[in-house]
């Protein structure tokens, strides 16, 4: 059986997985407005993720015999800036993610939680590969030079991102 201490952080860190997601979104309507839609698209299908993330715990809390919380959303906060600048927000924003599941964890294993912590390593190794994806389009950026034909090269490659994650529960 599953902890109130354990609930309580599963559904703090949904919600978290939820903030993400609107930052996302937003992030992407703001590179739209710029002009960059393969960005955009890039932004959204991470939004689609990270909602997938949410509800991925949402599930295991049900399966648990435990009840999601839903908390307010604050809203997304971004600074404005260049292609690079909105990257380096992204994978800022991914490492504090990856610190909040590390510290997820910490808990199942003081717990002695074995099938949380069997859940969180999918976690894990999702953000292992978020922060690798981030980091890979900042040395891409920094190749480039920040040069118009790099960016708008960068803004068709990200564009081909296609949407994996569903939000179907049978799926999860």
């Amino acid at each position: 059986m599953i902890s109130k201490k354990m609930t309580d952080r599963i559904n703090l860190q949904i919600n978290r997985e939820m903030y993400s997601a609107f930052l996302y979104l937003a992030m992407a309507a703001a590179m739209k407005e710029k002009g960059y839609a393969g960005i955009s698209k890039w932004l959204t299908v991470q939004y689609h993720e990270e909602m997938f993330h949410a509800m991925k715990f949402v599930k295991y809390l049900e399966e648990q015999g435990a009840a999601a919380k839903y908390e307010q959303i604050d809203k997304p906060s971004f600074k404005d800036g260049s292609v690079k600048e909105y990257f380096e927000q992204v994978l800022k924003h991914e490492q504090f993610v990856t610190s909040s599941i590390r510290e997820m964890v910490e808990l199942a294993r003081a717990e002695k939680d074995y099938a949380t912590e069997n859940l969180l390593q999918w976690y894990i190794d999702e953000q292992v590969e978020e922060e690798a994806n981030d980091n890979e389009i900042l040395q891409t950026i920094d190749l480039m030079g920040n040069s118009a034909h790099g960016l708008y090269m960068l803004n068709i490659q990200l564009g081909k991102r296609e949407n994996e994650a569903t939000l179907d529960f049978t799926a999860l």
